[in-house]
Formats: C-alpha cells, sequence, structure tokens
C-alpha cells in the first residue's frame, strides 16, 4: 500500500506538471511576443516600440504580475501619435528573458538603463507603473543622467509589512517555489485569478478582454508565478534602503495615484513619497489602481503635462 500511494502521489505530480506546461504554451498563443528584444547584461528585454523615431521619447515599465500590454491596451498608441513610445517588458516578465539570475530592483534599474543607452534614447520620460515605479525610483538613484523626469503611476514606494491581499499568495518559501509553481499554482490562479484581478481593479471594473489585449493571461503561467514570489520577498528590504533616500533624488518625480486604489495605500506611497522628493508632485484622480487600463483619458493628460 506504501507504495501504491507513492506512484499515486509522482503520477499526480506529473500529471500536474504536463497540465501546466499545456497550459502555459496556450497562454502562450493567445499572447505572443508582439516585439523585439535587445540584449543587456543579465536580459534579453522584450519591447515595443510606437510613434515617430525623431520624437521625444517615453519608456514605460509595468508592475508585478503583469507585463508590456497594460500599456499597449490603450495608453500607449495615444501618446504614440507625438511621440516616440517604448515599453519595456520588466527582466523576467513577459517575454524578458533572463540569462542570468533573477534581477532585484536595483539589478532591474540596471538593465533598463542598459536597454535605454543599447536603443540610442536621449533622456527619456520613464513611467513606471505599480513595481515598475519601484525600478523607476532605484534608476533615478543609480543612473540619473539616463532619464530626463519620472512620471510614477500608482507606484510602489514605501516598505510595508504585509503585501497587499491580492498578492498574499506569492509568499512562498523560495525551495517550494519551482515544485508549487509547476504543480498546483497554475490551476489555483485559473481558479482565484478573475477574482484577484477584480480586487486589484477596485473599484474600477475590470474590462473584458484584460487577460488577451493587456496580457493579463500570462500571469498564471510558472515563470510568473515564480518570479512574483521572488519580488514580493526581496521588494520590502531593498525599499528599506530606498525609501530613506528620496531626498537625494534631482530629476523631477512627479505621481498620479487613485484615490479609492484598494492596493497600495495613495497617502503613504503617493503624498508621502511626493513630499520627500525636492522636485516631487503628486495628482489625484478618482479610481483604483490600474489606471492606465481603466482612466486612459486621465493618464494620457497627466502624461502630456510632463
Amino acid at each position: 500500500m506504501f507504495w501504491g500511494l507513492i506512484i499515486f502521489i509522482l503520477a499526480l505530480l506529473a500529471a500536474l506538471v504536463l497540465w501546466s506546461a499545456y497550459v502555459s504554451r496556450g497562454v502562450e498563443r493567445w499572447v505572443p511576443m508582439d516585439g523585439r528584444q535587445v540584449e543587456v547584461p543579465g536580459v534579453r528585454i522584450h519591447y515595443v516600440e510606437m510613434g515617430p523615431a525623431d520624437a521625444p521619447a517615453i519608456v514605460m515599465i509595468h508592475g508585478i504580475m503583469s507585463q508590456l500590454r497594460v500599456f499597449t491596451y490603450a495608453l500607449a498608441g495615444r501618446l504614440a501619435s507625438d511621440r516616440r513610445v517604448i515599453v519595456m517588458d520588466r527582466p523576467g516578465w513577459g517575454y524578458s528573458v533572463l540569462t542570468g539570475p533573477r534581477l532585484d530592483l536595483r539589478g532591474q534599474a540596471d538593465a533598463v538603463a542598459a536597454a535605454i543607452r543599447a536603443l540610442g534614447l536621449e533622456k527619456p520620460l520613464l513611467v513606471g507603473h505599480s513595481m515598475g515605479g519601484a525600478v523607476s525610483l532605484a534608476l533615478a538613484f543609480r543612473h540619473p543622467d539616463a532619464v530626463r523626469a519620472l512620471g510614477l503611476i500608482a507606484p510602489y514606494t514605501q516598505p510595508i509589512d504585509q503585501p497587499p491581499e491580492p498578492l498574499k499568495g506569492l509568499v512562498v518559501p523560495a525551495p517550494l517555489r519551482p515544485l508549487i509553481a509547476w504543480t498546483i499554482a497554475v490551476p489555483l490562479s485559473m481558479r482565484t485569478g478573475k477574482a484577484k484581478t477584480v480586487a486589484v481593479f477596485a473599484p474600477d471594473p475590470v474590462p473584458e478582454d484584460f487577460p488577451i489585449k493587456a496580457g493579463g493571461a500570462l500571469a498564471i503561467r510558472p515563470a510568473s508565478f515564480q518570479m512574483g514570489c521572488y519580488e514580493i520577498e526581496m521588494a520590502p528590504e531593498v525599499m528599506k534602503a530606498q525609501a530613506p533616500r528620496y531626498g537625494e533624488i534631482a530629476i523631477p518625480v512627479s505621481i498620479l495615484y487613485g484615490r479609492q486604489d484598494a492596493l497600495l495605500d495613495p497617502e503613504l506611497h503617493g503624498r508621502k513619497t511626493a513630499s520627500d522628493i525636492p522636485n516631487g508632485a503628486i495628482e489625484m484622480l478618482d479610481g483604483g489602481h490600474m489606471l492606465p487600463v481603466t482612466h486612459v483619458d486621465a493618464t494620457e493628460a497627466w502624461l502630456r503635462k510632463l
């Protein structure tokens, strides 16, 4: 009976791995790679370029459990009418393939700065959403001459004791992450993903085409689960070192937050951070966390003022 139980467990694990691989391939067919890749140390950055090549440049980086389509969903195309817009998958997300170990916020900032140089961009405006805002701030410390200013949309900027409720499932010990990623993470994501997405968007509604057009479906892949676990563990310690230094940032930093953001506290991550930065400013609007998708008009108008 003991060996029969072992065989059953192994067969179940094998079936879960095969199912996870099958779903992952299916998701990648639904949401394929949209652009090209540029090689920088540690990662091949996947990016999409839009707009006139000789126009002022804007670089956009997304948040956790996301990818570049969150910007190409609607916002980037509008800006590209008269701006050179480059949207990137952050290292380890979407189709930006790591060629070395996973990169913390500082390493990701280095990779984004290297991509900016490799693409020949002249001091672009760097736009970061959510965790992309944390990476943008790290870049302002490490590569202040690479960009002309930061535009942060609902950014993660301050250390917090607990991750937001929809992301608490990513708190997993490192040794267990590969096993969970390739066995139960995919079926659990398929079962609970819609409710968690609703919680991230709240109080704004989730567009019906978000999983494909905005790339949300890629979040259920095993690789996304492991990268999400890594960032949830890594980011707080980096933020504890980064946040006290915001007074050193010399470039302009503008922040846009939804007053009803249910994922991150607008007062802590928005107003406090803006007040800590010498050239910081904040604008609030009625809305939740996913402003580039749900409040495109207001987000575009705010970015154009920058």
